[in-house]
């Protein structure tokens, strides 16, 4: 990981992971409605809310935890 506190060579797997996500949500919306996409829409919500506590719990503060948790 990178001292600066910016975005580094390493948030690129939470950027990938990101895109795949809209791209799934866009095709379960297509495909079975935009009910069911909000629903796993929640469920990736509260997945990277769990990570971001269990983050926190072991010591992780401020942008480094948020970011420790997106990737």
């Amino acid at each position: 990981m990178t001292g600066g506190g910016g975005p580094g060579p390493d948030t690129g797997g939470g950027h990938i992971g990101l895109v795949v996500t809209d791209i799934a949500l866009g095709g379960v919306a297509h495909f079975s409605g935009v009910r069911r996409a909000l629903t796993v829409a929640g469920c990736c919500t509260a997945w990277f809310l769990l990570a971001l506590t269990v983050i926190h719990l072991r010591g992780g503060r401020g942008r480094q935890a948020v970011r420790r948790a997106y990737q």
